[in-house]
This record gives structure tokens, sequence and C-alpha cells, in this order.
């Protein structure tokens, strides 16, 4: 826990904790959203080739946006912008929305 403490700058072992709660919550959630995303958008298992990076990228795509907003129920949204969406925006160019680069 310590060197969790220490490499995400955290004050508290129960910060850890919240944390890592938030990290599985929104992974069950995006892949339980992606399913029927596909579903809607028409892609089957009938087609393994297409359907699974399909889905694949989806579950990133939807965990990356709601990552944040499920860190904002559990009181942890500055630390999920500051150190993974924040970062993702500035890999995929988006600079423009942060005044700090």
């Amino acid at each position: 826990m310590e060197k969790l403490k220490k490499r995400w700058g955290l004050t508290s072992n129960f910060q850890v904790l919240l944390i890592i709660i938030v990290f599985s919550i929104n992974g069950s959630f995006a892949a339980w959203v992606a399913k029927p995303v596909t579903e809607i958008v028409g892609i089957s298992e009938e087609n393994p080739w297409i359907f699974w990076p399909i889905r694949i990228l989806l579950i990133f795509i939807i965990y990356q946006i709601t990552l944040p907003l499920v860190g904002f129920c559990f009181g942890q949204f500055k630390f999920f912008w500051n150190f993974f969406t924040k970062k993702i925006l500035l890999r995929i160019g988006l600079k423009k929305l942060f005044k700090e680069v």
C-alpha cells in the first residue's frame, strides 16, 4: 500500500482502496455497456474477426470516458482526471483543453 500511496501521491490507505474499487467497477461497467452498443450497431459474434476488435475498442473508449465519472461518484475525480484521462487526452492531441502543458 505504501508504494501505491507514494507513486500516486495519495495520503491514506482508504484513498488507495477507493481508487482500486473505482478501477474494478469501471472496467466491469465498460464491458457491460459495450455489449448492447455492439448489438445496436448490428455487429454480432458470428464474425469474431470484426466483433472482438470493435468490442475491445468500444470497451477502451467507454472506459476512458466513464473513469472520471465513476471516480467522481467515489470522491476521486481529481485523481482520475489528473493521472489518467488528462494524460490520454494529451497523447491524442487535445492539448488545447489544458492551460498547463
